[in-house]
């Protein structure tokens, strides 16, 4: 079997950086992500002899995702909801950036927290399109969705980050 490790090694382990980084997003800390990254890899070892070929990243965080879920299932029912909001879901301002948002938000952290804050299915598209650079399809793959239901993930998901970035205090000013 040392040819399947060898394989697997080459195929697989250049993505456990994506791997982790969509596991500490979608489960919310280091630790934990850790350990949902590592339960990912052994299934996606224990798998492997079934992996066709193709996108192997597209394949792993496929795997991550779903230990991602079960393990939120497990450890926290309420990240599985996704509350319609009025405010936050309604297509008031449709002419802001989300992206200008973030540079004038200007604090790494204030981002993070704002990412943080989402719903996890908003979360999982933003993090895989944005940071990971997946496309719709890869993620429509990914989360196992069709890829309308990514485009609208993807449009609430910056929605409501471009809402909670325009109501941070701006620092610098008086207050």
């Amino acid at each position: 079997m040392p040819n399947a490790s060898a394989n697997f090694d080459q195929t697989i382990l250049p993505h456990l950086e994506a791997a982790y980084n969509l596991a500490r997003w979608l489960i919310g800390n280091e630790r934990d992500a850790e350990d949902v990254t590592q339960e990912a890899c052994m299934r996606a070892f224990k798998f492997f002899s079934g992996f066709r070929g193709g996108d192997a990243r597209a394949w792993l965080l496929t795997i991550v995702r779903r230990t991602a879920w079960t393990w939120l299932r497990s450890n926290r029912r309420h990240e599985e909801a996704v509350e319609f909001d009025e405010e936050l879901h309604g297509g008031e301002d449709h002419s802001a950036n989300p992206e200008a948002s973030l540079m004038r938000a200007g604090d790494v952290e204030v981002v993070r927290q704002a990412i943080a804050a989402l719903p996890a299915v908003f979360r999982e598209a933003l993090v895989l399109r944005e940071l990971e650079g997946c496309s719709y399809k890869e993620i429509a793959d990914i989360a196992g969705v069709p890829v309308g239901t990514v485009m609208s993930r993807l449009t609430r998901a910056r929605r409501q980050l471009q809402t909670a970035l325009s109501i941070q205090p701006q620092s610098g000013g008086p207050s």
